[in-house]
């Protein structure tokens, strides 16, 4: 029998896509108190990795999660003020016309794509390499330090916290491409 696990709110996030889910959750976060917990409950399989990067950016303690028929319920507790951190976005960002331009220009662009599998799978950049931010840690050994990578997910949210990993891994060449896949227009390929 699992353990019953005291919360202090439940914020309801079934059916909402990235970003939504850490916008809320920080919204919530923001007006508790020190030491309480929200329940986060997700249907979106991204929101498994964008809320555990959120919570270790930000310094708020991301204490597990539990599947149920489908739905995702985290546990985050609110940091102490001495123990949260501002949240930081990455600085080195590129937009959706510029890389469209560089890849029609021919130039050799490594795209990373950190979005989750179906989404890969349905519409991606042609040629964009599929490792989604869940499982980056895990595969960052297959990737060159020394190539320049332009990351993209939808919106340039779950990018930007795969292009601060990959920065504190010793990735230099990192671009964010903003906003993303959600105002792509430029040339994809699907499966």
């Amino acid at each position: 029998m699992a353990a019953v696990i005291q919360t202090n709110r439940v914020l309801e996030c079934e059916g909402l896509a990235c970003p939504l889910p850490v916008v809320k959750t920080k919204k919530t976060i923001e007006d508790m108190n020190s030491g309480e917990v929200v329940e986060v409950r997700a249907t979106d399989k991204g929101s498994v990795a964008d809320l555990r990067s959120w919570a270790k950016r930000t310094g708020h303690q991301y204490l597990g999660l539990r599947e149920e028929s489908g739905v995702f319920r985290h546990f985050i507790r609110k940091s102490s003020e001495n123990e949260t951190k501002p949240e930081v976005k990455y600085p080195h960002t590129v937009s959706n016309e510029e890389l469209s331009k560089k890849l029609e220009s021919g130039e050799k662009i490594k795209v990373l794509d950190v979005r989750e599998p179906a989404e890969y799978v349905f519409q991606r950049i042609p040629g964009a390499i599929s490792v989604p931010l869940g499982e980056l840690e895990q595969k960052i050994a297959g990737l060159n330090p020394d190539e320049e990578y332009y990351v993209v997910c939808r919106t340039g949210t779950r990018s930007d916290m795969a292009c601060q990993t990959l920065a504190e891994r010793g990735f230099s060449k990192v671009k964010n491409v903003v906003p993303g896949m959600s105002g792509w227009d430029g040339r994809t390929e699907q499966d």
